[in-house]
C-alpha cells in the first residue's frame, strides 16, 4: 500500500526540509523510493541517526538505545533503512504471536482472530511495519508477561529490562512483572527486580556523559516539558475545545483503549499496565497527547479486553464496522505519514 502510494502523494519541500536530518533522503517517483524510501520519515531518520554516529546531538536522547543498536547490528549485512524495517517486521510477528499467548484458550479463535485485526487496523498501526521503536518493544512487553505468567522468570526479566532499553513505556512493564512475582512467592521471581535497571542505566549513562536527561531534551527540542497527567488531560481538553479536531481523535482513541482495557475479563496486573501507560501519555505538556494513536499500540491490554469484549457483544455486521472505521483512519493516518505533514 506504501508503495502504490508514494507515486500519489508529492510532499512539500519546504514540510521535508522543516523535518531534522533530511539533507540526503532518497529522490521520489522511483522504485526504490516506492519500496524502501517512503519509510525514511521523521522519527525513523533519528534512529538511523543514532544506530550510525551514536548520540551526537543532544536531542537525539529522547531516542532509546535498544532500537538503533539492533539496526547497527543487522546493517552489517544490510542496508541501515532496510534493517530498520525487518527489525520492525520480526518485531510484528512477535508482538502477534505474544498476544496469542497472553489471551490463551480463553476466547474461541474467532475472537483472538478479531483481536489481531484491531491491532492491524488500529489508526497508526502502519507503524508497526515502519521504522519507529514500538513494534520492537511491544513484543518485549508482552513476552516478558507471558514468561512471567509461565514462571519463566529469567526470560522475562530479560524482555523486561530490553522493553525498558526500547521505549519510556517499555520499563511499565515491571508492573505486571513485580504483581506476578508476589503473587508467586518464589525465591527465583525476584529477579524480576532487575527489570527496571534497562531504563535507569540509560538514564545514568547519559548523566555519566554530559549529556541531557530525556526530559530536559524533550523540553528543549520538542517543547514538551514534563508535567502531572491531570494537567496534560487538561491541555488536551482545552486543545479540544478551541477546534482541535486532531486531539479530539487521539483523546477519544485513548479513551476507547482505557475502556477496553478495564474490560472484566483483563487480569488485574493487565490493568494496572494500562492505567500506567496512559497516565503517562498526558505526562507531557506543550503538544497535548503526542503521538498518543501509536503509543496505544503499547497498551496490550486494551486488544486483549477487546478481544473479549467483541466476542461477547458484537456481531459480524458491528464488527465490520468498527474495523472498519479505524481502518479508513489509519490509511488517512499513513498518507499524511507519507506527506510529512503528521508528526506521528
Amino acid at each position: 500500500m506504501a508503495a502504490v502510494m508514494s507515486f500519489l502523494v508529492h510532499p512539500d519541500p519546504f514540510l521535508i526540509r522543516s523535518n531534522a536530518l533530511t539533507d540526503h533522503l532518497p529522490s521520489s517517483g522511483n522504485l526504490h523510493y516506492a519500496l524502501i524510501g517512503v519509510w525514511e520519515r521523521f522519527d525513523t531518520l533519528w534512529f538511523l541517526h543514532v544506530a550510525r554516529y551514536g548520540y551526537d546531538q543532544p536531542m537525539a536522547v529522547i531516542f532509546y538505545p535498544l532500537y538503533p543498536a539492533a539496526i547497527r547490528g543487522v546493517s552489517s549485512v544490510l542496508p541501515a533503512i532496510i534493517a530498520a524495517l525487518a527489525i520492525s517486521t520480526a518485531g510484528a510477528f512477535f508482538f502477534f504471536w505474544g498476544m496469542l499467548r497472553l489471551v490463551g484458550t480463553r476466547i474461541p479463535a474467532t475472537g483472538r482472530l478479531r483481536m489481531l485485526t484491531l491491532i492491524s487496523v488500529w489508526p497508526t498501526s502502519f507503524i508497526l511495519f515502519g521504522g519507529y521503536a514500538e513494534a520492537l518493544t511491544a513484543a518485549l512487553v508482552v513476552w516478558a508477561v507471558a514468561f512471567g505468567r509461565d514462571g519463566r522468570w529469567w526470560p522475562a526479566a530479560l524482555c523486561g529490562f530490553l522493553a525498558g532499553l526500547g521505549r519510556p513505556s517499555g520499563v511499565l512493564v515491571a508492573i505486571p512483572l513485580f504483581l506476578l512475582a508476589w503473587r508467586s512467592r518464589r525465591a527465583e521471581s525476584a529477579v524480576v527486580a532487575l527489570v527496571p535497571l534497562g531504563t535507569l542505566g540509560y538514564w545514568f549513562w547519559l548523566r555519566s556523559t554530559g549529556r541531557p536527561s530525556v526530559t530536559q531534551a524533550y523540553a528543549l527540542y520538542q517543547h514538551t516539558p514534563l508535567a502531572a497527567p491531570w494537567k496534560g488531560f487538561g491541555l488536551a481538553l482545552s486543545a479540544i475545545v478551541h477546534g482541535d479536531t486532531l486531539v479530539a481523535i487521539k483523546l477519544g482513541l485513548v479513551l476507547v483503549a482505557l475502556a477496553f482495557s478495564l474490560q472484566r475479563e483483563v487480569r488485574l496486573e493487565d490493568k494496572l499496565f494500562a492505567v500506567a501507560a496512559i497516565l503517562q501519555m498526558f505526562m507531557y505538556t506543550g503538544r497535548p497527547i503526542i503521538g498518543a494513536a501509536r503509543y496505544v499500540l503499547m497498551v496490550y491490554p486494551a486488544f486483549l479486553g477487546f478481544a473479549a469484549h467483541a466476542e461477547r457483544k458484537w456481531n459480524r455486521v458491528q464488527f465490520g464496522f468498527y474495523t472498519s472505521a479505524l481502518g479508513l483512519l489509519n490509511v488517512v493516518w499513513m498518507v499524511a505519514f507519507m506527506d510529512w505533514s503528521l508528526v506521528l
